[in-house]
């Protein structure tokens, strides 16, 4: 029996609206007269130029460039920031960002409990800004922050403070977190998360093309090497969406036809297509994209297409 893909007239993308809660993402919180700087510091993107209107993607590295987590970043106001990310990933993350402290003046805390996350995707993301990472604070306190859209469909991650122990949700249909997560990776742009702890410089998930890498701010763990990937040419892996008819696993590596035995990509982020199949993003050689046949889990495994990118890759520098 066939299936209907994302590009089959058949299945309708846009028909996937609403409100799904996040529950697998937490908050990280920055707060004190240090904490732009701080962050700005430690991080990949440009925290202490971020305005109140506008969020970050950024990430948190090694010394040797490989990324610990990832997050979306925006300020409450100048001393109090919030930094969305991968809960599986939020303990480990807040102590190590927590060693370099030192004497700045923040506090770093998991506020996760104290925030209610949900993603909203169509109609009720599309009175925001269309630039994804501008951010605003709507009249009862939430926070929105324009996420990149999928398939022709607007996404916003929507932050809202829990009051009296009362977890808020945005106005509109619930929707399925299944949807949510299929459109999250159509989108193109991978959450870190515990199975590709520290597998990928950023330029390797795209972080460069899609607003995570800012290349004129000062030091950051692992900012030689991230630089070095960009400006010498030196990137051989790219992240690119797959469609495969079987399920596929985060972490899962991907095979070409050329080498049975070393594997040329992994999966950074999976979901089934609600008309049937799977999507992937895979971070995987460059020259194994360009033809030849891909496959999941080992040479014999299950069939990978590649698809065309959502978004433009920003060129070697």
């Amino acid at each position: 029996m066939s299936h209907a893909t994302a590009s089959d007239p058949a299945f309708d993308p846009t028909r996937l609206q609403g409100a799904a809660p996040l529950p697998h993402w937490g908050v990280i919180r920055a707060q004190g007269a240090d904490a732009a700087k701080f962050l700005h510091g430690q991080l990949t993107q440009d925290f202490s130029l971020l305005g109140l209107s506008e969020a970050r993607l950024a990430a948190f590295c090694s010394a040797k460039g490989r990324m610990q987590a990832s997050f979306v970043g925006f300020k409450r106001s100048h001393d109090d920031i919030l930094l969305v990310c991968s809960r599986d990933l939020l303990p480990a993350t807040l102590k190590r960002l927590s060693l370099f402290v030192l004497r700045a003046q923040v506090k770093l805390s998991d506020a996760s409990d104290a925030f209610a996350l949900w993603g909203v995707a169509g109609a009720g993301a599309t009175s925001l800004p269309e630039k994804p990472w501008s951010f605003t604070t709507d009249d009862e306190g939430a926070h929105w922050v324009r996420l990149y859209p999928a398939c022709g469909v607007a996404r916003a991650l929507w932050v809202a403070p829990v009051r009296d122990g009362v977890a808020p949700k945005p106005d509109g249909p619930l929707m399925d977190t299944a949807h949510w997560a299929w459109l999250d990776v159509m989108s193109g742009v991978a959450t870190l998360t515990q199975p590709i702890f520290e597998a990928f410089v950023p330029q390797m998930l795209n972080y460069e093309s899609v607003g995570g890498v800012n290349f004129k701010k000062g030091c950051y763990p692992g900012q030689e090497v991230v630089a070095r990937s960009q400006f010498r040419g030196t990137l051989k892996r790219r992240a690119y969406l797959v469609h495969a008819d079987a399920s596929l696993a985060l972490g899962q590596e991907v095979f070409h036809d050329s080498d049975a035995e070393q594997p040329c990509g992994t999966v950074a982020a999976a979901a089934p297509c609600p008309a049937g199949g799977w999507h992937a993003l895979v971070s995987m050689q460059t020259r194994a994209a360009e033809g030849g046949k891909l496959s999941a889990g080992c040479a014999q495994g299950p069939a990978l297409s590649v698809l065309p990118l959502p978004y433009p890759l920003l060129d070697d520098i």
